[in-house]
């Protein structure tokens, strides 16, 4: 990553550069170091299903009403509009679920700030429900990401007999931080986190990724499941 080139290879650059980078929101810590460095991040947010934003907001996914704009009550981001498909080819059931309610469901969470902005918390997948809590996996990542010695890092869901599911981290070090290890991070995220949002358990270790460079959650899901519960 460029953040995390050694100072020997960076070079001045004569001008701001502009970037645009879709998928998960990026970690603030990685935005601040990239500005530094001359780069102007744009975050964009797109769906292959839409085009555009052409009737979109933020919709309770149960009774199908807005959330209040108070930047906090998550709701899911849907669409309507003739910027959005029709359907998915020859999958009738795939269309039924993702147009429940005649909004196109994007499985993206989010709140919606009074001043209209929509900010992505996490994929409805993702989301991690402990002890009767959401937990985003975002907001975990974000902590993560702080710790000076994280490189990559990637939060998923453990079942757990107790809380139902348990917050689980994997993760990669920076070069020359191989002294760091998983209490360390646990007392980390403990001390700039509520506790039942803290990570109970640290896997550090290479993380896998798409040829676009997205680190692969579901398989990280996948392995997490493997285990077993936590007591």
């Amino acid at each position: 990553m460029i953040v995390n080139s050694p100072l020997s290879d960076r070079k001045p650059l004569p001008h701001k550069v502009n970037i645009m980078t879709g998928g998960s929101p990026p970690p603030p810590q990685i935005l601040s170091k990239m500005e530094e460095l001359g780069f102007l991040v744009h975050h964009l947010y797109g769906l292959t299903e839409t085009y555009g934003p052409d009737g979109v907001d933020v919709m309770d996914p149960l009774t199908l009403e807005k959330v209040p704009e108070d930047g906090k009550t998550i709701g899911e981001i849907m669409f309507r509009g003739n910027t959005v498909m029709r359907a998915y080819l020859k999958d009738l059931e795939a269309t039924e679920e993702a147009f429940k309610g005649e909004w196109f469901h994007s499985g993206d969470l989010a709140v919606k700030h009074p001043d209209g902005y929509i900010e992505v918390k996490d994929r409805l997948k993702d989301i991690i429900i402990s002890g009767g809590e959401n937990i985003s996996t975002v907001e975990v990542e974000r902590v993560l990401y702080s710790h000076p010695g994280v490189l990559e890092t990637a939060v998923v869901a453990r079942p757990a007999n107790h809380w139902g599911q348990t917050p689980y981290a994997f993760m990669k070090l920076k070069d020359g931080c191989n002294n760091v290890n998983d209490q360390e991070i646990i007392n980390f995220c403990r001390d700039n986190l509520p506790h039942y949002m803290a990570p109970q358990i640290v896997i550090l270790q290479d993380l896998l990724k798409t040829s676009t460079g997205k680190i692969q959650k579901f398989i990280l899901r996948e392995k997490a499941r493997a285990l077993g519960n936590l007591c």
